[in-house]
This record gives C-alpha cells, structure tokens and sequence, in this order.
C-alpha cells in the first residue's frame, strides 16, 4: 500500500524553526506499509513509488504530523459521555433542570444514580457550589454526584451522603475535605480532593458504563481533533481492565499510554501487566506510573507555597500526601525503572516532587520523569527540573479558561506566570501541552493558540512574557509530545522510517495569523497510514 500526498503546505517538525520549515517544506510526501517511506520533490517521490501508488491531492491544506496528547484521561472521558453535562450551565437552576431532563431521559429510579460533570462556579451566576441544599431539588431519593469541572470538586445530594455513610461525625481524609454546614460538623455536600473518594467508591457503581457504545466516541473525541496518540493518566484499576478488554478486542483506532494510579492499584497493575505492555500491544502500552501531589488552583485546592489572596489571609491550599509517602513511591518508580508522572498545580507539589526526585536513586536523569500542570511552577524550580531532565506538560489552556479567575487568586506576579511555556524553554526544560479532557476539550490548537497569543477570556493578556513562537508551540504537541513517550524514534515528525501518523488541517499553522490559529480546523486524521476521521 502506498501514498503520495502532494499539492499542499507540508510542515514536517524536522527543522530548527519556522523559517527553515517553510523554505525547505518538501513538495510530497511518500507513505508505504504504515511507514513514511520519503518526503521531498512531486517528481523525486512518483519515481520512489511502484506504479499502483495512490496520489492523495491535498488541494492546498496542510499537512503535519498527527497530535499528541501528553496528558488526559481516556476512560473518564468515555464515561462522562453518558454523564449530565453542565458546562453551560450558568446557575443553580440551569444546573436543577439540566440534572431533572438526565433523570428523565433515561429513566433514573432510586436503585440507580445521577451523576454529572462540568459545573465551575467561578462562573455561576451564584458565585458559590451546588450543595446539597440545590442538588434535593433535584431529588430527595435518587443519589446524585456532581463533579467540578476541574475534576477536583464536587457536590452531592442528601441521598448520596447517606449511602456513602457520610455524616457529621465523619473525619475529612487524608489529603481532602468535606465541606460542613455548620459548627455542627452537619456535612454541606460539597467535597474536595480525597473527600470526593468516599462518595464516588459508593455512587460511582450504580451507574454501569456501556463501553461498547462509548469506545467509538469516546475515540472521534481525540481523532476529530487531529490526535493519534493520547494518554490515559492516572488510570484506576477498572479503567485498565476497560483498556485492556479494548486492546483484546483490537477496538482501538489511535494509539493509548496509560500511567496507573500509583496509589490506586497501580502497582499491581504493573506487577501483572508492566513488562507485556511496554510496548503496544494491539495500540495500548503502560508507560509508567502517575501520582496525584495536589489539586486545582482555580478551585483553590492547589497546594501552595504563598497564601491564596482572600478572606483566609493564611490559606496556602494542602498536600494529597506526606513528604514520605511522595519520596517512597518516586524510589519505588525509580528501581523499577518506570517513567513517573506526577499532577503538580501549587509550586510546593512541584517542590514537594522537584525534591523526591533529587533524593532518588542513581539512573533517575533516563526516566524522563514528567510534571503535570505546571500551573504556577516557579523559575528556581525550572532550573532545578532541567538538572533533572524533568519534562514540562503544560496545561497552557489555563490562561484562557481561568487567567482571570488566576489573576484573583494570585495577584499579578504570580497570576502572570502560570503556564511558564517561555521560562521553561529558555531553561531547557522540554515542554509538551495537554488539555486535561475531559476537563477542557482535546483541542491541540486552542493550546497552540493560547501559548502564542496568552489571551484569558475575558479578554486579558496574561503574562505575555511568556508567549512562545508558533512553531515552538507545533513542537509541544507534536515531537516534543514522542519524546515524552520515548518514541521520538517514531513518531513526531515526518520523516522517512517513522509511522505515518499525520493530520490534514485546512491550513497552515505557520501561515495563519497567530491569533487565527484556534480557528484551523482538522479535515482528516491519520493513524499508520489509514484515514481513521474525516471532517
């Protein structure tokens, strides 16, 4: 089977910079058996191709290689498909009948449960939670769990503190809160961190997950947005046998790293699964392990070394764990030889990593160990993460789905510097971009865009100090995306030997004004040479 695309704008990520790509762009590339054969002159590659060669006529798009999504969360996002979704909600009322048409819609009784995803109260009418004292509105009996956009908040209804036996007298966990009405210690349904764990161990398994009918979606998610590899980061025991079962059954269209939850089963996963899943194995491979190290910033749970600005003069956000058990699991991962993903938004998790990690054994510097978020990670931190070899994945959206709302909780100095994407990389520090879905969509150019204009919604500039060039922002999401991986061999880049996983857009990046950027759009994805979407 061969291929030869031609007639368009052809960025190949192989070159030191914009204008080096757009003077020496090949006129043609060639793909045969899944691999790209050669990329050079139309004439050059119909002499290289047999006869029987398919000419591909791009009629002017562009064409680069496929995205790669460096941190998200696959089986999650699979699940919340069939969740009530509340991203558009605007108040607590628009939230009361978004959850009554779920109910309705697919017949809830009390034996079952509502869960929904999506609510940010930053931009409630309301400015608060939907607690219980909204979420009994929508009923008395049925259990409903609602969670924070961010992934780290929710909300629950009476019925479903009961059946998770929360009640007054119930301890906040370790390394999480649950929120209290009252000097009573009554709780208000609202729950933060691992407080959300002891609802979502109970409610979670009343709703069964078709995964037949979501695998196909739950895949257009990531393929209609250019994406041939992603992440399932911190995956949990069930959601690896769901992956499992998905590469057993060669349902998989687009390649998936998973990086189980050291703390949830993880390192039994490994134990049983670590060596045969090193490499893919019908798409699906364990890259290593991921832990969790803090929260959200924007939900102000974000483990931080400077206090939040606000009421609470003192308030600094908190840990998920002890130093100990953070500096334990870092030794574990590093005699086993594994790469080590570790969520870090407050700058005292990336110290609290930054400094497990310098006390690890010899061999750590080859494990491209990765810090997730990187939301306020601090300059004396980059310098230190460079020593280590330590990979950047910047959630660079931030800026503008919550710049803003940063800007309030932090002031100036600190709001301006979340997603330090220039600071990293004028320290070496390799920098990849993620979108965090289902928190925020998979869509790779809104990340791109937002890395090289630094716009919030409401219309700031935020931190342009740190905005990057548009072919540095290319490199995030594509071979900066394989190296994570180990797969820079492979992947990334078009160039001969390497897989033929590309993305036609309908033009190019480096041709478009950077504030247009997020409004390109993907035509076709390609995955080892097979179109697996089209626009």
């Amino acid at each position: 089977m061969e291929q030869i695309y031609y007639n368009g704008k052809i960025i190949t990520m192989e070159k030191r910079d914009a204008a080096e790509e757009l003077e020496q762009a090949p006129e043609a590339v060639l793909v045969r058996d899944h691999l790209i054969a050669a990329a050079g002159s139309l004439e050059e590659m119909t002499k290289l191709a047999g006869s029987g060669a398919e000419m591909k006529d791009l009629q002017g798009k562009c064409l680069m290689p496929g995205f790669i999504d460096s941190h998200s969360h696959f089986v999650m996002n699979g699940r919340m498909l069939s969740w009530a979704a509340l991203s558009a909600c605007t108040s607590f009322d628009e939230i009361i009948t978004a959850l009554k048409e779920h109910i309705e819609k697919n017949h809830i009784t009390d034996e079952g449960a509502v869960l929904g995803f999506g609510y940010d109260h930053n931009f409630l009418k309301e400015g608060a939670h939907p607690d219980k004292s909204v979420l009994d509105r929508v009923s008395a009996t049925i259990p409903i769990f609602i969670l924070h956009v961010s992934a780290h908040l929710a909300c629950a209804n009476s019925a479903a503190l009961a059946a998770a036996g929360i009640d007054a007298s119930t301890p906040d966990p370790q390394g999480g809160v649950i929120g209290r009405r009252n000097e009573s210690g009554e709780p208000s349904g609202y729950v933060e961190e691992a407080g959300m764990n002891l609802l979502q161990k109970v409610i979670l398994p009343k709703v069964k997950p078709d995964y037949d009918s979501m695998l196909q979606k739950m895949q257009e998610t990531y393929m209609k947005n250019g994406i041939t590899t992603v992440q399932d980061g911190a995956s949990t025991e069930d959601d690896m046998d769901a992956l499992f079962a998905m590469s057993r059954s060669k349902a998989l269209k687009i390649d998936v790293v998973a990086y189980p939850l050291m703390t949830s089963g993880g390192v039994k996963v490994m134990e049983e699964y670590g060596e045969k899943y090193k490499q893919y194995v019908n798409r699906l491979k364990i890259g290593g392990y991921k832990l969790v190290l803090d929260g959200s910033p924007q939900g102000r749970s974000a483990w931080m070394s400077e206090p939040y600005l606000g009421e609470d003069a003192d308030y600094c956000g908190y840990p998920w764990m002890e130093d100990e058990a953070v500096e334990a699991y870092v030794k574990q991962a590093v005699e086993e030889h594994r790469q080590l993903l570790a969520h870090c938004n407050g700058d005292a998790a990336s110290e609290q990593f930054i400094r497990a990690y310098e006390k690890a054994p010899q061999g750590k510097d080859r494990l491209r160990p990765v810090m997730i978020h990187c939301q306020t990670v601090r300059n004396d931190q980059l310098d230190r993460m460079a020593k280590l070899s330590m990979i950047a994945s910047i959630f660079v959206g931030h800026v503008w789905y919550w710049g803003d709302i940063h800007m309030k909780n932090f002031g100036p100095l600190r709001g301006n510097h979340i997603s330090p994407v220039k600071d990293a990389l004028d320290r070496n520090v390799k920098v990849t971009f993620h979108q965090d879905t289902p928190v925020t969509d998979a869509d790779m150019l809104h990340s791109v865009w937002c890395s090289v204009n630094r716009i919030s919604r409401g219309g700031s500039r935020i931190g342009e100090d740190q905005a990057v060039s548009v072919y540095e922002a290319l490199k995030a999401v594509t071979i900066n995306g394989a190296y994570q991986y180990f797969e820079e061999e492979s992947k990334g880049s078009i160039a001969a030997g390497k897989r033929a996983d590309l993305v036609i857009l309908d033009r190019s990046p480096l041709e478009t004004d950077p504030l247009e950027i997020k409004d390109i759009k993907v035509l076709a994805a390609i995955k080892d040479g097979e179109t697996i979407w089209r626009r």
